[in-house]
């Protein structure tokens, strides 16, 4: 437990670990999300849509670690079965059943456009009063914005392959 993040924060302490959870959730399924699409997606340039989404995958999985981290240095727990996943998420999670390339990618446009929503918050509840946390919050958000940019481009490319025939 980290006596010493958890006095800095202060009375904020169970309200930041509240929100990284409510944000780890949203994480885990956001890797799976990214994870399966990949397996599943067909269509136009689904090799570059593939390696795209099992990148975004990686990126997911390492900001659940990067939360992890914080809410134990915080004193907090982790939320521990997945179950709670879809209770705590801020963002959902949509089932790439139809595997087209143009779903998959305004399904994880979807969820990066809330990501960014999410941690552009958690960055303002957290700038004047736990500045890890804020960047943590800022660090990720960078990493979301830079993921929609990619899925955007791909969807862009694959839209305009049609004005090539």
């Amino acid at each position: 437990m980290g006596k010493k993040a958890r006095e800095l924060v202060g009375e904020h302490a169970d309200r930041i670990v509240e929100l990284l959870n409510r944000a780890l959730a949203d994480e885990w399924l956001a890797y799976y999300q990214y994870w399966i699409g990949s397996k599943v997606v067909k269509g136009p340039m689904k090799s570059a849509v593939e390696a795209e989404l099992v990148q975004h995958a990686a990126d997911e999985l390492r900001h659940a670690d990067m939360l992890v981290m914080r809410i134990l240095e915080l004193g907090g727990t982790p939320v521990l079965t997945p179950k709670k996943w879809f209770e705590l998420t801020n963002c959902g999670y949509e089932e790439p059943d139809n595997p087209f390339v143009k779903r998959i990618l305004e399904q994880n446009i979807k969820g990066e456009r809330c990501a960014i929503d999410v941690y552009n918050q958690i960055a303002s509840y957290t700038r004047d009063v736990d500045p890890v946390t804020y960047n943590i919050a800022v660090q990720i958000m960078t990493d979301e914005m830079e993921h929609e940019e990619d899925l955007q481009s791909l969807l862009e490319d694959i839209e305009n392959m049609k004005f090539l025939k």
